[in-house]
């Protein structure tokens, strides 16, 4: 069993969103808070090369493009979504969403790319 107290947990803020990631002990996992207002990242998309993303929306509302897939998905308060490793994505909207990678989450799997 793990246990993190929320105190143990760091703010930070990325290319258009802020978020609450807690303490990273376990190298199969993690979990975070997210906060986006707008479009993130601010131009083109960004992926991750090692983990696969779930986000489950807590509050607000937006949409996710992912690249080359020509409908943009449209999400709420109470959604889930899997983004799955090396996806190109990006969000737009006004949303809170609790995440979970899978493996845990690392900034130097994490790269921004821009628009082609």
């Amino acid at each position: 069993m793990v246990y993190i107290n929320k105190k143990e947990a760091e703010e930070y803020v990325g290319d258009g969103f802020s978020g609450i990631d807690y303490k990273k002990c376990d190298n199969e996992i993690d979990f975070a808070i997210i906060k986006v207002n707008g479009h993130s990242p601010k131009s083109g998309y960004q992926v991750n090369t090692e983990c696969k993303e779930l986000l489950y929306i807590t509050e607000g509302s937006g949409t996710l493009t992912i690249k080359n897939v020509l409908s943009k998905i449209r999400f709420s308060k109470g959604d889930v979504i899997i983004i799955n490793r090396g996806e190109l994505y990006a969000f737009d909207g006004n949303f809170e969403a609790s995440v979970s990678c899978t493996p845990a989450w690392t900034q130097e799997q994490h790269q921004y790319i821009a628009n082609w």
